[in-house]
């Protein structure tokens, strides 16, 4: 036993997360997610041939992703949630092996693991972020992941669009294993399970249905849900009724994908929205930039197929102040959420994006079957105005109540 020598092991010294971690995951997770973020209704229609039936396919889809959102807290303590943020990856790598397929079954596969992982990713990451950033931070870093996101959802689309287009189905749906096996060795490398205060809790798994109720019962966490139902509704229908609108117009699955790449360019401004908010308070700016969406929406769809670039232009005005809901919105929710049920709450949070995938399809289907494609904008605008008097008339309410105070 003398002559035996236990050597030391060195690890790489990685500095402490901050807002630079997680803008750098979300930035490669957006890749992964972005690049087909247009092919995928186009796809859809390519198969259906209907934009109607396009609709319903969302919307069966979102209905069986948002189950899994809600039990998502389960697995999370089951199994730790760095092996849920890894099952996340491998899903979005899956979801692609799916749409290859190019079949209505491969199409309904490949766009529920799509919703599994993006769901998976999401909540771990919030959990991540709530850990390690300060709430006096959480503007400041949430504005930078949007900003650096822009790089993701500027060229993805584009770039899905080309090689689909250009050298076919497999080099489209490639692009996203790559990216998502390169957002796996990232996460890894971080080593952010390490963290003490990451690991998974010893309290009893809760039921779902009790994690909404309490949910409910919190007013400031009702708005923060508002807020990002609302940004996401924008976001669905521009993701998925803008490419489609260029294609059906006669414009183009490329003006598609330029359209969409067009409006995440503008991410970037994501910095100034956050300033915006620090000077003269998140709810006043988010309240602007709620009816400002509203106005473009209800011009788009005005004019709609009449002039379909400035229609185009008039989606790219309402992408830039939905930007504004992106930077401030998320912050809603963190600085809210009690630290205890974290988990629990950040489940029944991330259920805003399965919601708003869901209810415009459905709401379209109905709508396009005595309208143009453009009347989807009209309707969409009436939902961010309801939004926006909410959010306007909380923030009056607790203006007056820090006056009486």
């Amino acid at each position: 036993m003398s002559t035996h020598v236990r050597h030391p092991i060195w690890l790489p010294a990685l500095r402490p997360a901050d807002a630079r971690t997680f803008a750098s995951l979300y930035a490669v997770e957006s890749f992964a997610r972005a690049t087909i973020s247009s092919v995928i209704p186009i796809q859809a229609y390519e198969i259906l041939h209907n934009e109607r039936i396009v609709s319903i396919l969302y919307t069966i889809v979102s209905l069986m992703g948002l189950s899994v959102t809600l039990f998502m807290p389960m697995l999370i303590r089951r199994f730790a949630r760095r092996w849920v943020y890894t099952a996340g990856c491998v899903l979005l790598a899956i979801g692609s092996a799916f749409f290859i397929t190019h079949t209505l079954p491969g199409q309904i596969a490949g766009m529920l693991c799509r919703v599994m992982g993006a769901s998976a990713l999401s909540i771990t990451l919030n959990l991540y972020i709530m850990d390690h950033i300060r709430k006096t931070d959480f503007m400041q870093a949430e504005s930078l992941r949007m900003a650096w996101s822009m790089f993701a959802w500027t060229g993805g689309p584009t770039l899905g669009i080309f090689l689909y287009t250009h050298f076919g189905i497999y080099a489209a749906h490639g692009a996203v294993v790559i990216f998502a096996f390169a957002l796996l060795c990232l996460f890894w490398f971080y080593r952010l399970s390490d963290n003490q205060s990451i690991r998974p809790g010893k309290s009893r798994p809760a039921n779902p249905l009790a994690n909404i109720g309490r949910f409910v019962k919190q007013p400031r966490l009702r708005l923060a849900w508002l807020i990002a139902f609302g940004r996401s509704c924008f976001w669905t229908t521009f993701f998925v009724y803008g490419p489609l609108f260029m294609v059906i117009t006669g414009e183009g699955k490329l003006a598609g994908g330029l359209l969409v790449s067009a409006g995440n360019a503008l991410l970037f401004v994501a910095i100034f929205w956050g300033r915006a908010g620090a000077r003269f308070g998140a709810r006043r700016v988010m309240t602007f930039a709620y009816f400002a969406m509203a106005a473009m929406l209800f011009a788009a769809g005005g004019i709609g197929e009449a002039a379909p670039l400035l229609t185009a232009a008039l989606l790219l005005f309402g992408a830039l102040f939905t930007i504004a809901l992106d930077a401030l919105g998320s912050t809603a929710f963190m600085r809210s959420v009690r630290t205890y049920e974290r988990a629990q709450m950040a489940a029944v949070y991330r259920t805003y994006l399965d919601f708003s995938e869901l209810t415009p399809p459905l709401v379209y289907s109905v709508v396009l079957t005595f309208f143009g494609l453009g009347s989807v904008f009209v309707t969409l605008e009436r939902d961010e105005v309801i939004s926006g008097r909410i959010l306007h008339w909380r923030s009056s309410l607790s203006t007056r109540r820090v006056s009486c105070g």
